[in-house]
C-alpha cells in the first residue's frame, strides 16, 4: 500500500512540473513574440518666436484686385505673431500676386491664397494654429471685416490660405487664428463675395489679386516657425 502511494505521490509530483514547465515555455514565446518598444524619437516642436512686444506700429497690408479696387488690412502681431510673420513672409515672397479669392459665400466671408486654385494648395508646409481651442490664447472675434486662417481639421494644419469676414460669426471665435482686420475697402470684399458661384462656391468670373504688398513700418519680421 505504502509503495503504491509512493509511485501515485511520484506519478503526479512528474504530472506537476510537466505542467508547469509547459506554462512556463508558452508564457516565454508570448513573450518572445512581443514587438520591441522604442522610445518615441519625435522631437518637441520649436516654439514660434513672440517679437511681438518690439514691434512699435503694426504692419499693414494692401490687395489691389485686378480691377484696381483694394482692401486694406492692419495686422496683429500681438494676437497671433507667427500667423502674422507667416503671412508677410509670402506676401514678401511674391507669394499671392495673381492668385485669386476661390471661395465666397454670402453672408459669411471670402477665401483666397490657394496656388491650385480650389482650396487644395498651400506653400509646402503648415504652421502651428494660434487659437484658443488650440491651447493658444487668441480673444479676436471673428467679425465683419477680420482675417483669419483656413486649415484643415488639423488645427496646426494652416499654409498659405486665408478669408475675410463678410459677417460676424461667433462660431469660429477661437477655432481659427484670426490675425487682422480691413481698415480699407470693405466695399471690394462685398463686391467679390457677391459674385454669381458654381456648386463649390467658386466665383463663375475669377476674382484675382493683382498685388498683395506689405508695409512693415520698418520693422523686420523673422521667419515663421514652420513643420
Amino acid at each position: 500500500m505504502f509503495k503504491r502511494n509512493k509511485a501515485w505521490y511520484f506519478l503526479l509530483s512528474v504530472m506537476a512540473l510537466a505542467i508547469l514547465l509547459v506554462g512556463c515555455g508558452k508564457e516565454t514565446e508570448e513573450k518572445s513574440m512581443e514587438t520591441p518598444k522604442e522610445e518615441s524619437a519625435e522631437q518637441p516642436k520649436e516654439a514660434a518666436v513672440d517679437y511681438s512686444a518690439d514691434v512699435k506700429e503694426n504692419p499693414i497690408v494692401t490687395i489691389t484686385m485686378e480691377n484696381d479696387e483694394q482692401i486694406v488690412l492692419e495686422l496683429e502681431p500681438t494676437v497671433a505673431p507667427n500667423t502674422v510673420a507667416n503671412f508677410i513672409s509670402l506676401i514678401e515672397d511674391g507669394y499671392y500676386d495673381g492668385l485669386v479669392f476661390h471661395r465666397v459665400i454670402p453672408g459669411f466671408m471670402i477665401q483666397g491664397g490657394d496656388p491650385s486654385g480650389d482650396g487644395s494648395g498651400g506653400p509646402g508646409y503648415a504652421i502651428d494654429g494660434e487659437f484658443t481651442s488650440n491651447g493658444f490664447e487668441n480673444n479676436m472675434k471673428h467679425e465683419r471685416g477680420v482675417i483669419s486662417t483656413a486649415r484643415t481639421q488639423d488645427p496646426n494644419s494652416a499654409g498659405s490660405q486665408f478669408f475675410i469676414m463678410t459677417d460676424d460669426n461667433t462660431s469660429l471665435d477661437g477655432e481659427y487664428a484670426a490675425f487682422g482686420k480691413v481698415t480699407e475697402g470693405m466695399e471690394t470684399v462685398d463686391a467679390i463675395v457677391a459674385t454669381e458661384t458654381d456648386a463649390m462656391d467658386k466665383p463663375l468670373e475669377e476674382q484675382k489679386m493683382k498685388t498683395v504688398e506689405v508695409d512693415t513700418k520698418g520693422f523686420d519680421y523673422p521667419e515663421p516657425t514652420t513643420h
